[in-house]
C-alpha cells in the first residue's frame, strides 16, 4: 500500500472517530465508544473504506505503547513498589485462576483440552488501553481501585510473552528446543534492555534536558519525549517483549526524574492520535452481521466472562489486602477481554481455533470493550453504593486518594514575581506548589521547601500533576499577557472553585484576562501609575518649591 493511501486511511479513521466520539460525549458516554464504532463502520466487514488495516494496526500498537509510556511516567520505581507485592502476586494468581476456570468451562462445553487452554489464555487478559484511558480521564488512576487495577494490568501485560509461547506450543509450531531457546533469548534481551533504559533515564536524559539548547527551544524537549516513547516500544519489540511493557518500563524509569511531568505533557498529543487509531483498529476487526446472526451465543459468553472475571478478581484480591468492595470494583473494571487477546487468538487461528470459534472470540472481545467505558465509569460507584446500603454506612467515594494535596495554592511561574508571592505563602505555612519550566528555578524552589513541578503550565497534564483541580487558589505570575490569558482560562476550566489571581503586565490586556476568569487581576501599568502618583503627592506635600516658576 502506498504512503498516501495509508494517510487517507488514517485521516478517514481519525475524522470518523472525531465525529462519533463527539456524539458519544454529547450523550454523556465515553468517546472510546465512538472510536470503536468508527472502526466497525469503516472496516472490511462493513463499509470497507479503510483498506490498509495492517498498516493502521502497526500505528495502533504504538498507541498502546505510548499510553503505557505516559502512565509509566506517573509511576516511578519507588511508587511501583508502593503498590505492594501482595497486589502483584494477586495479579499472577488471577492469570492462572482465570485460565483454569475458563478452560474448565470450555471442557464442559465440549472443547478439546488444547482449544480450552487457548481460550482460557485469551480470556485472562484485560484491556490495559481502555481501562487506563477511562481511569485517567476520570482522575481515578490514583484511587484505591485504580492503583490495584494497574498492578493487575501490569502483570497481565508481562504475561503476554509467556502466553504467546504457550499458544505457539499448543499450535504445534516449533520444537521444544526452539521454544526454550526463544524464551532464554527473550529473558536475556529483556535484562539488557532494562540496564540500557536505566542508564538512559538516570544519566543521559537529565543531562540532555538540563542543557541550555533544550531550555531555550521548546521544540527539542518535545522531540526528545517522542523519541523516548516510541524508541522504548521499538526496543522492546526487537527484544521480543510486548512493546507496551517496554514503553511502560521506560516511562517508569524516567518517572523518578524531575522532568517526568513535562515529558508526559509533550508526548500527550502523539498519545491521543495513536490511541485513537488503536481503538479504531480494534473496531475494524468486528463483523456486525456475524454478531447479529449469532447474538444469543455472543451475549451468553459476554455475560459469563463479565461475571466470571469479576468473581475471580474478587477472590484473588481479597487475600491481597483489599476490602470486599474495592476488590469487586477492580473486578468490574477488568472484566472485559483485552486488546492483547487478539494477538493470542490470531496466533491460534486456523491451527487451534476454527473459523466460527475465532469469530466468536473476536466478537466477544469487541462487545466487552464496548461495555468497558460504562463498567469503569459506573461499576465502582455502583459497587460502593451497594456495599454502603448493605452495611448501613455512609456512601464512600471510589476516587478517594489520601496522597493528593487539597486546599493548597499553586503558583505558576517562579520568576521574581512568583518568588515574592510564594515567599508570603511560605511564611504563612500555606502548602504551596510551584510550576515553572526552568530546572534551576525548580531546584531552588525545592530547597526553599515548596513542591516543585517542572513543566509548561499551558499543558493540562502539567496542571493535573500539580493537582490544580483541588487547589484553593492559583496565582499566575508569568509576564506574557497572552500566555496569562490562556493559563487563566485553563485553570478556570479545571478548577472552577479555585480563586485565580493573575498578573497583567499591560493595561490593554486587563479586560481579556478578567474575562478569562481571574477574580483578582494586578494591572502593572495601573499599579505603577498609582505608585508614582503617591510618590509625587508625597514630594509635593514636602517641598513648597515644586510647581513654582
Amino acid at each position: 500500500m502506498d504512503s498516501w493511501g495509508l494517510l487517507f486511511d488514517v485521516l478517514v479513521l481519525l475524522g470518523s472517530a472525531f465525529v462519533l466520539g463527539a456524539a458519544c460525549e454529547r450523550l454523556r458516554q465515553s468517546a472510546v465508544l465512538g472510536y470503536l464504532v468508527a472502526g466497525m463502520c469503516l472496516g472490511p466487514n462493513a463499509l470497507g473504506w479503510v483498506s490498509g488495516q495492517g498498516e493502521v494496526e502497526v500505528l495502533a500498537e504504538l498507541g498502546v505503547a505510548t499510553l503505557l509510556f505516559t502512565i509509566g511516567l506517573e509511576f516511578s520505581w519507588s511508587r511501583l513498589r508502593g503498590l505492594g507485592s501482595r497486589l502483584l502476586l494477586g495479579g499472577v494468581a488471577q492469570v492462572f485462576l482465570t485460565i483454569t476456570v475458563a478452560a474448565g468451562v470450555g471442557l464442559l462445553f465440549g472443547l478439546s483440552g488444547t482449544v480450552a487452554l487457548v481460550v482460557g489464555a485469551v480470556v485472562t487478559l484485560s484491556s490495559t488501553a481502555t481501562v487506563l484511558r477511562v481511569l485517567a480521564s476520570r482522575g481515578e488512576v490514583d484511587s484505591v481501585h485504580g492503583r490495584s487495577a494497574l498492578a493487575v494490568l501490569l502483570v497481565q501485560d508481562l504475561a503476554v510473552v509467556p502466553l504467546v509461547i504457550l499458544v505457539t506450543v499448543l499450535s504445534g509450531e516449533g520444537s521444544a528446543e526452539e521454544v526454550a531457546w526463544g524464551l532464554a533469548r527473550t529473558l536475556g534481551l529483556a535484562a539488557v534492555l532494562v540496564l540500557a533504559m536505566g542508564v538512559l533515564a538516570h544519566k543521559v536524559v537529565p543531562f540532555a534536558l538540563g542543557a541550555a539548547p533544550l531550555q531555550r527551544n521548546r521544540e527539542l524537549p518535545v522531540l526528545l519525549a517522542a523519541v523516548l516513547g516510541l524508541g522504548s516500544a521499538f526496543a522492546a519489540h526487537e527484544a521480543g517483549l510486548s512493546p507496551a511493557v517496554g514503553a511502560f518500563l521506560a516511562g517508569m524509569l524516567l518517572g523518578g526524574s524531575p522532568f517526568a511531568t513535562q515529558i508526559r505533557a509533550d508526548v500527550g498529543v502523539l498519545r491521543t492520535l495513536l490511541i485513537t487509531l488503536f481503538f479504531g483498529s480494534i473496531g475494524m476487526l468486528g463483523d456486525v452481521a456475524w454478531i447479529l446472526a449469532n447474538l444469543p451465543a455472543v451475549l451468553g459468553v459476554v455475560v459469563a466472562i463479565l461475571v466470571g472475571k469479576s468473581a475471580v478478581l474478587w477472590a484473588v484480591l481479597r487475600p491481597a489486602g483489599l476490602s470486599g468492595r474495592h476488590a469487586l470494583a477492580v473486578g468490574v473494571c477488568l472484566a472485559q477481554v483485552g486488546e492483547f487477546s487478539f494477538v493470542l487468538a490470531t496466533a491460534a487461528e486456523a491451527t487451534v481455533l476454527d473459523a466460527d470459534l475465532f469469530r466468536l472470540v473476536v466478537s466477544v472481545t469487541i462487545v466487552t470493550l464496548l461495555l468497558t467505558p460504562a463498567l469503569v465509569s459506573g461499576g465502582p460507584a455502583l459497587v460502593f453504593r451497594f456495599a454502603s446500603l448493605v452495611r448501613g454506612e455512609k456512601e464512600a467515594t471510589p476516587t478517594e486518594d489520601d496522597t493528593a494535596p487539597r486546599g493548597h495554592v499553586v503558583v505558576i511561574g517562579f520568576g521574581p514575581a512568583g518568588q515574592a508571592a510564594a515567599a508570603t505563602l511560605l511564611q504563612a505555612s500555606v502548602p504551596t506548589t510551584v510550576v515553572d519550566l526552568n530546572p534551576r528555578s525548580m531546584e531552588r524552589a525545592r530547597e526553599l521547601g515548596y513542591v516543585a513541578v517542572i513543566g509548561d503550565a499551558s499543558h493540562q497534564d502539567v496542571l493535573e500533576h500539580a493537582h490544580v483541580e483541588a487547589a484553593a487558589a492559583v496565582v499566575v505570575t508569568v509576564p506574557d499577557p497572552a500566555m496569562t490569558q490562556t493559563l487563566v482560562a485553563l485553570v478556570r476550566a479545571m478548577a472552577p472553585h479555585a480563586t485565580v489571581l493573575a498578573r497583567c503586565r499591560y493595561h490593554v490586556w486587563r479586560e481579556a484576562i478578567d474575562t478569562a476568569g481571574a477574580q483578582v487581576v494586578l494591572d502593572e501599568e495601573q499599579e505603577v501609575g498609582a505608585r508614582l502618583a503617591e510618590e509625587l503627592d508625597r514630594l509635593i506635600s514636602g517641598r513648597a518649591d515644586v510647581g513654582q516658576g
